[in-house]
């Protein structure tokens, strides 16, 4: 992909951002239907609703029609045993935030990401309950946009530079914990929002803040999408020691470690924070 025409970047691209939408249809239907939406448990202790299977289903048939020959690991399918994905491959939360989801505070997103030499290098974030906005992401091009419901045609998005005031920080709604606000103490901070979902690298990506730090477990679903959008819009995402923050982590059953997301003023923050030099 890295090596690949901006046509067949762009088609891939187009097609995640259709998928996706298909996938949001589906689950506004169940998050807007009169009856109470129940959940059970996964073996994780993580919720599972119907709209989270739905949209499982939406974007895995989308994917085998637009891309048949790239392999597919979804949060939902992904399971014990999953084979190693190869140097090439989709990675999609279907609903992350399904606590959001069932909080009914609009907080969820669909995820859908390409992933390469385990860096995201194509990646497009749906927020359904947000007005339908679509965050889309091209890493090779250096290309990030938000695009309204209905529009064929997004508005560019970049990172900003560190405000005069101090840094926006933004934190997990639902897994807030003492080393992220740690890391914070160490850090400008002017304000600090609490957030569901792959929201958060949006806000960041749009210039609407400048740091992202996660320090407690996720999985390499929830952050692709969000991870491609942002780097596409000029961030960063590192370890919080500046390493790179890479994907297919087979071994490790596809955990990610602690992270930081990083706008535009990554290097100068991480230094104040006494972390190493971010790089994507």
């Amino acid at each position: 992909m890295r090596g690949a025409n901006a046509p067949d970047r762009s088609r891939l691209l187009e097609g995640f951002a259709r998928i996706a939408r298909r996938a949001g249809d589906r689950i506004m239907a169940i998050y807007s239907g009169a009856a109470p939406v129940g959940a059970a448990a996964k073996a994780d202790g993580t919720p599972l609703t119907e709209a989270d299977l739905a949209a499982e289903e939406a974007i895995t048939a989308g994917l085998a029609a637009l891309c048949p020959d790239i392999p597919v690991l979804s949060e939902e399918g992904a399971g014990a045993g999953a084979p190693p994905p190869g140097r090439r491959f989709i990675l999609v939360d279907p609903l992350d935030g399904t606590r959001e989801f069932l909080g009914r505070t609009d907080e969820f997103t669909v995820n859908i990401a390409l992933i390469e030499d385990a860096r995201p290098v194509l990646g497009v974030v749906l927020a359904p309950a947000l007005q339908g906005r679509l965050w889309l992401g091209d890493v090779v091009a250096g290309q990030a946009e938000r695009r309204e419901a209905g529009a064929a045609r997004g508005t560019p998005i970049r990172v900003r530079p560190v405000p005069a005031e101090g840094l926006v920080a933004v934190a997990s709604r639902s897994h807030r914990d003492a080393e992220t606000d740690a890391f914070l103490a160490r850090l400008p901070i002017a304000s600090c929002r609490s957030i569901g979902s792959s929201l958060k690298f949006c806000l960041v990506a749009e210039g609407e803040a400048d740091v992202y730090p996660r320090f407690g477990p996720t999985m390499e679903w929830d952050t692709a999408a969000g991870h491609a959008v942002l780097v596409a819009a000029g961030g960063r995402v590192a370890t919080p020691d500046g390493a790179a923050f890479l994907y297919g982590k087979h071994a490790a059953g596809f955990r990610n470690g602690p992270f930081v997301a990083w706008g535009g003023g990554g290097g100068a923050a991480a230094a104040a924070a006494g972390q190493g030099a971010p790089t994507m």
